[in-house]
């Protein structure tokens, strides 16, 4: 069996080896003459899975994208053709809520703010968005919550609509998938019209899909003067993105917010398991065979640790000013590519164990061990 396996999805050889060859490639670079021999294919969301790609894949017999988004898999010719396919849900939404929880703290600090005094709107409340309110909410915070597919399922959901969160939220964080067609189209779901709807002063986020935001639209409000805290993971047009409206933003990253040891890893297992299902194939291997030791793995509290002292605990496992800084330093000289395939090792909150006589029962619950 030949499986090939984007070169930056962690631990494919060590976990798909006993299947046959693991050939790793470059996501964007792969090529339909490359895939004549393909029994597997395992990709991420930078290489677009299109009858174009396949149409040399005669052999092919099962595709996984290790990420939750799948807009860049066609998968209705998928299932035409008879191919099996999956995603890995939730693989990384722990990344990314942590990613957010980040940027947070770090807008709170800059602009001065208690967190805890926002009215925080999360618009697609999901794999992503429902642990996201679920710690805002253990840290006290007040949350919105839009998601008009879930509302229609879901008579208790607490919805509100779109136009309610842009009215009232002082930030909004966006984490739905990126759709053109259909009632609830997300293109451009914040545009030059949204945006004049906004609060003065609404922060706004995106760490789900470069095309929810006109990244046009933000860099001429911001032109005219209506600057605004703006946080931006992905982007339009990836990799060739709008860099002059890199000065405008409070956090810039590379599509990275999902990208922790874990949250790449868990992808790679969970496609392992889906192809183990296949294949009627027994599960070897876990997560745990492979990731490494973190650097720093328990730390001791006191009775005094309180919800104010979480942003200092939460820095020892991960600051998204580092990756800021990153992003900044090398874009113009190295491209936004560079930095996907050179991110450094960052852990999850699960990694540090928290020791004391009077462990809160939230530190849990927001995500550190005990």
């Amino acid at each position: 069996m030949i499986i090939y396996a984007d070169d930056y999805m962690p631990y494919a050889r060590q976990f798909f080896a006993g299947f046959g060859e693991v050939r790793p490639f470059a996501g964007r670079q792969l090529q339909p003459e490359q895939l004549t021999d393909a029994d597997v294919l395992l990709v991420r969301s930078i290489t677009k899975v299109t009858p174009d790609l396949l149409a040399q894949a005669r052999k092919l017999r099962f595709v996984g994208t290790a990420t939750i988004g799948t807009d860049h898999v066609d998968q209705a010719y998928l299932a035409e053709r008879g191919i099996a396919f999956s995603s890995a849900p939730g693989c990384n939404a722990r990344a990314v809520v942590e990613y957010i929880l980040s940027s947070l703290f770090c807008l709170a600090e800059r602009y001065q703010w208690s967190l805890t005094d926002q009215l925080i709107g999360i618009v697609g409340v999901g794999n992503i968005g429902q642990p996201l309110a679920e710690v805002l909410q253990l840290l006290g915070c007040k949350v919105l919550l839009c998601d008009p597919i879930r509302a229609q399922s879901e008579p208790d959901f607490p919805h509100q609509p779109l136009e309610v969160l842009l009215s009232m939220a002082d930030v909004l964080s966006f984490h739905v998938p990126h759709t053109r067609q259909g009632l609830y189209s997300t293109h451009h779901l914040v545009n030059a019209t949204t945006l004049q709807q906004l609060k003065p002063g609404c922060a706004l986020l995106n760490a789900c899909r470069g095309p929810v935001f006109d990244n046009q639209a933000l860099l001429a409000e911001a032109r005219n003067g209506r600057q605004r805290p703006l946080v931006l993971d992905v982007w339009e047009q990836e990799p060739a993105i709008l860099l002059p409206l890199l000065p405008y933003l409070d956090i810039a990253t590379a599509h990275i917010a999902g990208h922790s040891i874990e949250g790449k890893a868990r992808g790679t297992e969970y496609l392992y398991q889906q192809l183990c299902k296949q294949l009627q194939a027994p599960v070897l291997y876990s997560l745990n065979d492979f990731c490494p030791f973190p650097p720093i793995s328990s730390v001791q509290i006191t009775e005094n640790f309180g919800l104010p002292d979480v942003q200092s605990l939460f820095r020892l496992v991960y600051d998204v000013r580092r990756d800021d800084a990153l992003f900044r330093h090398h874009i113009h000289q190295q491209g936004f590519d560079w930095l996907r395939k050179h991110y450094p090792a960052r852990r999850e909150c699960n990694s540090i164990a928290v020791h004391g006589t009077q462990v809160p029962d939230w530190l849990c619950q927001i995500g550190f061990r005990q």
